[in-house]
């Protein structure tokens, strides 16, 4: 049997990466491989991952890849003791900045150090085939391989069916942004939004859920400003970071999510497929790997060079107006998530590429 050890960022804090380790090293196949882990969460114990993995047993590690010039740094250490240890490498790149990163903001240095320590690498795993663009002329293509993310089994609505016979008769639609707040993650924008539906003389026909964490208070009091100076406080909702059953009470609460994101480091958020899977229709951005889960047929996509506010209120409109439409969208979403991205899908695609990477 060969044993995979997982060098990756285990939570807490508990994002779409590290949801995903956690997923993957708790499952089924944990036994079929032996997996054991080093966490890299806490760069701060960096000589004690260092020691764990110059020692490790395993034939095979599991390396989720950073996408900052710093954590690559590191990672390049990582890359060096893996091959001066002669150990299988499969690499994980929950995002779709590397390449970006590799050819516009590194120096000389850093890149050749990068594309001579890829030469070395047995798989590399992208979030969706747009994706696969990453690595090419780093792997060559038949070690480049594709798994979509998926959603935890906890935040799947039990009766999709009530769901969606409600959509027919709720006196407002529920608008969902549920991410960090962080501005290029599209908060800024659904405000405006907001703004737009109120101008319109729409506000009692919609409510805004603003869900998540603020890593700047001045970015806090800066939205609490826009909505006091906009009157949007009866249409706008904000709950802070949600966890566990309240989390879960958004998700079916809602009936359309909005994420329209020009994030750099954005992958494949996991964020979209949880809205979906809870029958939500999602306005988004056509930026990363979004094209791969999310198109005009699951809701609204922008341009991610040209996101219209008022183009975004008319199809909020259209969504309260037409409620087939928004029933139709609904269920669409949820049976792609259900079909595409649960857990035991992402697992068996990953325990494919296990395999592969054993029989090298």
């Amino acid at each position: 049997m060969n044993n995979i050890t997982f060098l990756a960022q285990f939570p807490p804090p508990m994002h779409g990466l590290s949801k995903a380790v956690e997923t993957l090293y708790g499952s089924n196949i944990n036994e079929k491989y032996g997996f054991s882990k080093i966490d890299i969460a806490n760069n701060k114990a960096i000589v004690r991952i260092l020691w764990k993995l110059f020692f490790t047993k395993a034939d095979i590690v599991y390396f989720t890849i950073a996408q900052t010039k710093g954590g690559n740094w590191r990672d390049l250490l990582f890359l060096k003791i893996i091959a001066l240890r002669r150990k299988k490498c499969i690499v994980h790149l929950h995002g779709g900045y590397y390449r970006i990163m590799l050819d516009e903001k590194m120096g000389n240095m850093q890149r050749r150090l990068n594309v001579n320590a890829m030469k070395g690498i047995d798989a590399a795993i992208v979030l969706g085939n747009s994706l696969q663009w990453i690595f090419e002329g780093l792997i060559p293509e038949e070690r480049i391989f594709t798994v979509k993310n998926c959603i935890d089994n906890q935040f799947c609505i039990k009766d999709i069916d009530a769901k969606i016979r409600n959509i027919a008769v709720a006196e407002k639609i529920h608008v969902l942004y549920l991410s960090n707040f962080i501005a290029s993650k599209g908060y800024p924008e659904l405000l405006k939004v907001a703004e737009e539906i109120c101008n319109r003389g729409r506000q009692a026909d919609f409510v805004f859920h603003f869900a998540g964490r603020f890593f700047d208070a001045r970015e806090e009091k800066a939205f609490d400003d826009f909505v006091a100076n906009h009157h949007l406080g009866e249409t706008v909702v904000f709950h802070g970071p949600v966890y566990g059953d309240a989390k879960v009470e958004l998700l079916e609460q809602c009936h359309v999510f909005s994420l329209l994101t020009t994030y750099p480091n954005e992958g494949q958020p996991i964020s979209i497929l949880e809205a979906m899977g809870n029958g939500m229709a999602v306005i988004t951005t056509d930026h990363a790997g979004i094209p791969d889960i999310a198109t005009s047929d699951n809701g609204c996509v922008c341009p991610k060079g040209s996101i219209d506010i008022r183009t975004i209120a008319y199809y909020l409109e259209k969504c309260y107006d037409e409620r087939v439409y928004l029933q139709d969208i609904a269920r669409r979403n949820h049976t792609a998530v259900m079909t595409e991205f649960t857990e035991q899908a992402y697992i068996e695609n990953m325990d494919k590429i296990f395999e592969k990477v054993c029989k090298k």
